[in-house]
């Protein structure tokens, strides 16, 4: 097997070999840009490296050797000399991106003798004792986990002697002072001394890298994005090129697109006299790469023109890194670059109208979660008026987001997990190992730092709210406070941060629901189109239906129609009618219960103007009308009219040991009649009201809790006798349906049987995973959570369906259901509704549409169309 491969020999579709860097390096090279010569230690030598426990194989310390050999021979230097030295950048790649996760090491080959030779042949001995320390301090944090705290406190140290404000102010005596210092580091930290033979430092390097594919912060942010453990690192060593060899030399890091809001412009930052993590670490604020078009013209010029060549042939925005050395440019990286989800939808729209990609495309290139976070509240414009700006740093991650003040990762971590606290993480500036706390963030702020530092790509790439850079803001981590000009933060207090303007503002603020803007509106539009799902909403009031049909929704999938009664008039009524004993203690109550339902419905019909409502008829149990307390029970007697001892003595014979599977559902129709019939009385009357107004309605009544065919035929002949009895003075015939909600195993499995007395079927995947697993959803907290961790379940069954075991029982639903009624239609309204993962399942057992909250119609419209898109499609989505 091959474990090395020069860039000249592979390509961009060798990502699972080379690692995305890898792959993307090797076809800058095939394009004819600037890269600097290099090869690539392959994922497979990785996956060896971890079998081997740690340890490199002797075939693939034979490639390196002959690949560097091959690498001197281009670079007409040689690894390794004292006089003319070849030195290298060692960093990973895995096949999927994951910013600032691993370990990158330059300037591998430097020692004490080269670096004397460096200084020579550059005539620039401040630049080589530069780079010595860089890469004394890499090594020693990457290879041998030496804090890099140990080495910024000597570097911060001879900076506050001598008064520095910047790392640019350094002497030679200075760089000579802090490389003696660092090298003594190794010496006090029980570590063997800086390694002075290149090969082995190169060998090191290689090893610490593939090492980092398993260090905390990469196993994080791998289970946050869901990235395979299996697919290893490569490792990607290159001839070094230098930002750091004088002020017409730089680094840079730019997006062919604003990764923030989508526009189409070059936007980036560069750093002038630096090297390769300075613009990403956030250490210094670097300037706009449009200034670079002032500074050095020819050099944006080339710039320019390559991001452009580079999106023109991978069809999306990329992100690139850059070297100048000398006034010139080099390339180090192209990849796709990682972006806000409003940023996603404009660029993918925007994409389609350039003739650059496909509809389908625009469709794949979007993840249906992030379409979510566009639609999360903004701050209210009056609460702007009420709170002063406290100070305004760069808009890294739009969004607005209030949140408790934390200073450290662990501090973020332990209230979010403990107290369940909304939390800020602010920091003078994040790095890699802060990753516990910023995905538990609501937002993320940073003194310093610019819009391509690590704060800014980790909270883009999380939907998390962002501001950096906000120079006023210093952190005082010994203090365990901050401070802005004035005003003093201390842990806990609140502040709300505005990512689409940088604005901080002290204290909470009032948030206002966020709209579907013209970009989102297209690419929902088109996910209509080609979806074969329909999304329909839960909703239960005008309120939740309006924002629903805002997102386009197809209509009601489910009404529960317990949430109307618990208004305090009616949770009234609803006690009285529970608490009478005959049919004429039902009757007054049962008649303002009727006339509240009809104007519920009412307006729920009026509002779809045409598009679907299923209601579905009572399905708690009755017990949870009823009070309990003593106190309570006291005062509810007296407002129905009775004696708290009878009431306590209704209320003691409706209790139940396990209420949820119990009294409820259609076993009420059973045994209380009247309630169901009051119910389809009351659509029935909303129906007909609105005949006379000229609005044609067609109900879709839901039963829950369907055991068997005999009961579901009882149901529904108490609930089509009563639609009977409304239509008897009609001339003309109504269009309706009454359909089940598939909830019970033993449903799912006589589904065929079932099928013979329902219009529809709708799965309540809530109640059907409480009933398959024998978990209580109320109940499961205790558990669950160790479940997960310990890998003994995949997912939260009621967020993501277990295909295995509830979704078996779909299928076995769906394909007997159809054997009786082929055109049965079949939904889905549980939670699972507007899970993408779970939508894609639906899509392959056949299901019509899914119903789910509001706020996630947009999410589960796009989630269909992405699950409907046949294979070969998504193949060839990108136009050709």
């Amino acid at each position: 097997m091959k474990y090395t491969y020069t860039f000249s020999e592979g390509n961009k579709s060798m990502r699972n070999i080379l690692g995305g860097k890898g792959a993307n390096l090797a076809e800058m090279t095939n394009l004819g840009l600037p890269v600097p010569s290099g090869f690539t230690v392959s994922t497979a030598a990785c996956h060896e490296f971890q079998e081997n426990h740690g340890i490199l194989s002797d075939q693939l310390v034979q490639e390196i050797d002959a690949s560097l050999a091959h690498l001197s021979h281009l670079a007409a230097k040689e690894f390794g000399s004292v006089t003319n030295p070849l030195l290298l950048s060692v960093r990973s790649g895995a096949a999927i991106s994951m910013p600032g996760m691993m370990d990158t090491i330059l300037n591998i080959g430097l020692n004490d003798q080269s670096v004397a030779a460096l200084a020579q042949l550059t005539k620039n001995e401040r630049f080589a004792y530069d780079s010595y320390r860089r890469l004394l301090a890499m090594f020693g944090n990457v290879v041998y986990e030496i804090p890099e705290a140990t080495f910024d406190d000597v570097l911060t140290d001879i900076k506050h002697q001598r008064n520095y404000q910047s790392d640019l102010e350094l002497t030679v005596a200075d760089l000579k002072e802090i490389v003696a210092k660092f090298k003594k580091i190794y010496e006090t930290t029980d570590v063997k001394a800086f390694p002075q033979d290149p090969h082995d430092q190169v060998l090191a390097a290689v090893q610490a890298v593939f090492s980092s594919w398993n260090n905390h912060r990469a196993k994080i942010y791998r289970r946050e994005n869901n990235i395979p453990e299996s697919l290893g690192t490569a490792v990607n060593i290159q001839e070094m090129v230098f930002g750091n060899i004088g002020e017409n030399s730089g680094t840079g890091v730019a997006f062919t697109r604003n990764p923030a809001s989508g526009t189409k412009a070059l936007f980036g930052e560069y750093l002038l006299n630096a090297q390769g993590e300075d613009v990403v670490s956030g250490i210094r604020t670097p300037q706009p790469i449009s200034t670079l078009a002032d500074s050095m013209p020819h050099v944006y010029d080339q710039l320019a023109g390559i991001a452009e060549k580079l999106e023109q042939h991978y069809r999306d925005m990329q992100d690139v890194e850059f070297t100048i050395e000398n006034g010139q440019l080099f390339m180090l990286q192209a990849r796709d670059g990682k972006r806000t989800p409003a940023a996603a939808v404009k660029i993918a729209v925007d994409q389609v109208k350039e003739h650059l990609i496909t509809e389908e495309a625009a469709l794949l290139r979007v993840k249906p979660e992030a379409v979510g976070t566009m639609l999360h509240p903004e701050f209210d414009h009056t609460a702007l008026f009420d709170h002063p700006v406290l100070t305004t740093g760069l808009p890294a991650s739009p969004g607005a987001a209030t949140g408790q003040v934390y200073f450290t990762a662990e501090t973020a971590k332990a209230a979010h997990d403990e107290q369940h606290q909304q939390v800020i993480l602010v920091r003078q500036d994040t790095s890699p190992e802060d990753i516990e706390g910023m995905v538990v963030s609501e937002a993320i702020v940073t003194a310093r730092g610019g819009m391509t530092s690590h704060a800014a790509v980790v909270a883009r790439g999380m939907g998390a709210t962002g501001v950096v850079g906000a120079h006023e803001l210093h952190v005082d981590y010994a203090k365990n406070q901050a401070t802005i000009n004035d005003q003093t933060l201390h842990e806990g207090d609140w502040l709300s941060v505005d990512g689409t303007t940088g604005h901080l503002y002290l204290g909470q603020m009032a948030t206002s629901d966020a709209t579907i803007n013209d970009d989102l509106q297209q690419l929902l539009t088109w996910a209509k189109a080609h979806a074969s799902m329909g999304v329909y909403t839960n909703a239960d009031t005008p309120a939740d239906f309006e924002r629903a049909l805002s997102f386009d929704a197809d209509g009601i999938g489910l009404t529960r129609t317990e949430h109307m009664f618990f208004k305090p008039e009616r949770l009234l009524q609803m006690r009285r009618l529970i608490i009478a004993t005959d049919a004429t203690g039902r009757k007054d109550p049962l008649e303002k219960l009727l006339a509240m339902q009809q104007t519920d419905f009412y307006e729920l019909y009026k509002l779809a103007a045409g598009k679907s409502v299923t209601i579905r008829l009572l399905d708690p149990p009755l017990h949870e009308f009823l009070p309990h307390d003593p106190e309570e029970i006291a005062e509810v007697a007296e407002q129905i009219n009775t004696t708290p001892a009878a009431l306590q003595t209704r209320v003691d014979s409706l209790k139940e040991l396990n209420p949820m599977l119990g009294h409820r559902g259609d076993r009420l129709a059973v045994t209380y009649p009247d309630i169901y019939q009051m119910q389809v009385q009351a659509i029935m009357n909303a129906v007909l009201k609105l005949h006379n107004e000229g609005i044609t309605v067609a109900p879709h009544i839901m039963i829950p809790l369907t055991d068997t065919q005999k009961e579901m035929a009882w149901v529904r002949q108490l609930v089509t006798d009563q639609i009977d009895k409304s239509m008897t003075n009609q001339s003309w015939n109504l269009d309706y349906t009454v359909g089940t909600m598939m909830e019970m195993p033993r449903a799912c499995v006589t589904a065929d049987q079932v099928a013979e007395s329902s219009d529809f079927f709708s799965f309540g995947t809530n109640d059907l995973t409480q009933l398959t697993f024998g978990y209580s959803r109320d109940d499961v907290g205790a558990f669950l959570p160790e479940y997960l961790a310990k890998g003994l379940l995949p997912a939260d069954p009621f967020q993501t369906v277990d295909i295995d075991g509830v979704g078996a029982l779909m299928q076995i639903a769906v394909d007997r259901g159809r054997q009786t009624k082929p055109q049965l239609p079949i939904g889905v309204c549980g939670e699972v509704g507007g899970d993408p993962a779970s939508i894609n399942f639906f899509e392959k057992i056949g299901v019509t549409y899914v119903s789910c909250s509001p706020f996630r119609v947009p999410v589960a419209r796009l989630a269909a169309a992405q699950a409907h898109l046949p294979a070969s499609e998504v193949q060839s989505a990108v136009t050709a």
